[in-house]
């Protein structure tokens, strides 16, 4: 039950939808996206062949698992010079997590989103709410509520994003 809560957490920070990023453009470029919860700081103690099966559920989605350390899911993200102009939190993978973002609304850098999930393996809603406090960094939170592969669950993420460099390198846009 813990691999499912756990993988449930890695995921759940890439619903952050379509907000606009208030009245400035989040740089175009390579991105760390941090994400921490008090379930990754149960990740060590995962034996390696469930965390195998974790990596493979996170794959089947589209998802490479991030780097866990310290209670917290490091993955990098590309955002195009194209999502920056349109003021945008790039999509990370809802699609693929059969999720939907709606009631997205900003006030001034301050960004809010409704979101539903409804996969046979993810139903429920939540939200994910944050500051772009700069081009170059947001920070927020998201909460979700629901069953994920039969289990019910009630998480709440902290998430945060900088820009590193202008070039992706070989991390392809979202």
């Amino acid at each position: 039950m813990r691999k499912i809560f756990i993988a449930l957490t890695l995921i759940s920070p890439l619903l952050v939808s379509t907000a606009n990023s208030a009245e400035f453009n989040m740089r175009s470029g390579l991105w760390q996206i941090t994400t921490s919860s008090d379930l990754l700081w149960l990740a060590p103690q995962i034996p390696p062949d469930q965390m195998q099966n974790i990596k493979g559920l996170a794959k089947d989605y589209g998802i490479d698992m991030p780097q866990i350390e310290n209670g917290a899911a490091i993955s990098n993200a590309c955002i195009t010079q194209e999502m920056a102009n349109q003021k945008t939190l790039p999509n990370f993978y809802q699609t693929e997590l059969g999720c939907t973002s709606k009631n997205a609304t900003r006030v001034g850098n301050n960004y809010k989103i409704d979101f539903v999930c409804a996969s046979a393996a993810l139903k429920g809603s939540g939200t994910a709410e944050g500051t772009v406090t700069s081009p170059e960094n947001f920070s927020g939170q998201t909460k979700f509520n629901g069953v994920a592969q039969s289990n019910p669950v009630n998480e709440r993420a902290d998430i945060s994003g900088k820009w590193i460099n202008a070039s992706c390198g070989t991390v392809k846009p979202l």
